[in-house]
């Protein structure tokens, strides 16, 4: 015992440097809350001496800073929806989207040996998806390639996506469910995309896709995609008809200039043209008679 009371008398003023610095602790450094929600952001002071300790908030928002508690006064749109808990921890009501960031509580005691210390809270705030976008083809024909297309861009953390044809979701994978083994598909969850690679007629039905994330889901209304056979004999029938259509009104072109309803034309239009003078006849213009009169020219 008396081999270690030297070393209990050293460390008593190390000790006592301890118990006078200013020490900071939380009882969650990450929250997380869904949007319009309140939170308590947890700054709790562990040790202290000083009586009246100066407490300010920070946020800290796509590296730029700024004051949510400074002064004993709340600031900006803060000063509406939040206040000081238990004289350090911050609350804030009526959460949004714009309220993640890292929240850094700091605590200065000049009474204390370590004078400042600080503590940063990292809030999550989670924001259900909207209402995805999705895009369906109408109508595609048998082996051709479809594209379905779902997306949402309000939720928080981002969404993922699944598709579901007549109400039953789709696996991602193919093999796994017999249902789908006759499909060619892939399907990117993160995307929300759904491609048929080629479309067969078990492939038609009604999609629908839904967003989800941690806060919630979203469903996109059910759109009708049909998959129909190409009649090959049809579209050469309909190019038949159309080449018959262009052979006649040729012939009928080719008669009608064979019988001369084409020359007729040109003849009886050269039949207003305006007579030639006749010969020997000259048409002059006199001041004194005001009018045309002819002089006759005689040949020797």
């Amino acid at each position: 015992m008396a081999l270690r009371r030297p070393a209990l008398l050293l460390l008593l003023p190390l000790l006592g440097c301890r118990l006078l610095a200013v020490e900071l602790t939380s009882s969650n450094t990450k929250p997380v809350v869904q949007e319009f929600q309140s939170v308590e952001l947890s700054c709790i002071i562990k040790s202290t001496v000083t009586p009246d300790p100066r407490i300010e908030w920070k946020k800290i928002r796509d590296g730029e800073t700024s004051y949510v508690f400074f002064d004993n006064k709340m600031q900006g749109d803060f000063a509406t929806r939040a206040e000081i808990l238990s004289r350090t921890s911050l609350v804030i009501k009526n959460t949004t989207r714009m309220d993640t960031a890292t929240y850094r509580c700091e605590v200065a005691a000049p009474s204390d040996t370590k004078t400042i210390d600080e503590i940063n809270i990292q809030l999550t705030v989670q924001v259900k998806p909207v209402t995805p976008r999705c895009t369906v083809p109408k109508a595609v024909p048998v082996g051709k390639t479809a594209s379905l297309h779902c997306h949402e861009n309000e939720g928080y953390p981002k969404s993922t996506y699944s598709w579901y044809r007549n109400s039953e979701p789709l696996s991602p994978d193919t093999k796994s469910n017999a249902k789908f083994q006759n499909s060619s598909y892939s399907l990117n969850p993160t995307t929300g995309t759904l491609v048929f690679h080629a479309v067969h007629k078990g492939d038609t039905g009604r999609y629908s896709c839904i967003a989800t994330n941690d806060a919630g889901f979203a469903k996109c209304e059910e759109q009708e995609m049909e998959v129909y056979d190409l009649n090959i004999g049809g579209i050469i029938g309909g190019v038949l008809v159309v080449v018959a259509v262009l052979v006649l009104i040729t012939l009928g072109i080719c008669c009608a200039y064979r019988r001369g309803y084409f020359a007729n034309s040109k003849e009886s239009g050269e039949s207003y043209k305006t007579p030639a003078k006749p010969d020997g006849v000259n048409y002059i213009r006199t001041d004194d008679e005001g009018d045309f009169r002819h002089k006759s020219s005689f040949v020797i």
